[in-house]
């Protein structure tokens, strides 16, 4: 498997990928903000659709647009009830002008279906060096607000006592959130970035309460699923996007019945 280049470039593409949606997204789920993902997702795909109708590369229309539409959610609503209200406006008026670009650009049929459902097979090597700088800038950006973030996301009401600027921190986390949505698009696609962004988190955070290790399982369990799905679009051609999100699905499922199995296990006493 590992004797052709395409493959080669999808594990790179994939892993780097995978690292940082695991840490980001443990975050996204944290703070109960996944709608926000979901929808700058599909920010993302009008973004794309407008950088090929002036002649740019799709991903640094996504990047662009997604950073955008990021930072103004969290300037637009800081308490949960404020910021979807923010968020579905955005959404709204975004997918309005992927609909107008797709008007002008009928031709993009083709390439919207890879943006839309993902095809790391078709990586080639120079986006796997766009991927990795796009990742360690996001994975830099998330380490500097990590400690401000995470308290402001367990106990807002004690943070902006101590002085922690909620909406700051919002804005800053969103924006890191929207780099990582641009490259899982490039592995999933749009459409299917929780299964990057949300499952493996969600999944680390059933099985365990503790920071540090629910970032490692959430990292690893990502890793994982990207690896694995990979693997077996290669031995069956069936899509890599559809193996991935049903690792993901069925993990995030045994995670959740796992602690529930152990519950009700009756314990076995020794003579």
């Amino acid at each position: 498997m590992f004797e052709y280049d395409f493959m080669q470039n999808a594990f790179a593409a994939a892993t780097i990928v995978s690292i940082v949606a695991g840490l980001v997204g443990y975050f996204l789920v944290l703070r109960g903000e996944t709608f926000a993902g979901h929808a700058l997702a599909h920010v993302g795909f009008t973004g794309a659709t407008g950088a090929v109708l002036i002649g740019v590369a799709p991903l640094w229309g996504m990047v662009a647009m997604t950073v955008a539409a990021g930072v103004s959610m969290g300037f637009l609503g800081e308490r949960l009830a404020q910021r979807d209200v923010a968020i579905g406006i955005v959404l709204a008026l975004s997918l309005g002008f992927g609909l107008l670009f797709l008007h002008f650009f009928t031709a993009f049929a083709s390439q919207a279906t890879a943006l839309l459902f993902g095809n790391v097979l078709a990586v080639d090597m120079n986006t796997v060096w766009i991927l990795l700088a796009l990742g360690i800038i996001s994975v830099a950006a998330l380490a500097v607000i990590s400690r401000p973030l995470l308290f402001a996301s367990l106990q807002p009401e004690l943070a902006e006592a101590k002085g922690v600027s909620l909406r700051l921190y919002s804005v800053l986390f969103l924006a890191v959130t929207a780099l990582t949505i641009a490259e899982c698009a490039q592995i999933v696609g749009v459409l299917l970035v929780f299964a990057l962004m949300v499952g493996p988190a969600a999944a680390a955070q059933q099985l365990t309460t503790r920071i540090g290790r629910g970032l490692l399982l959430s990292v690893g369990l990502a890793l994982a699923e990207a690896w694995s799905g990979i693997t077996l679009a290669f031995y069956t051609d069936w899509p890599s996007s559809f193996w991935i999100t049903a690792l993901s699905a069925g993990i995030y499922l045994f995670s959740t019945l796992l602690p529930r199995m152990l519950r009700t296990q009756k314990p076995v006493w020794i003579a």
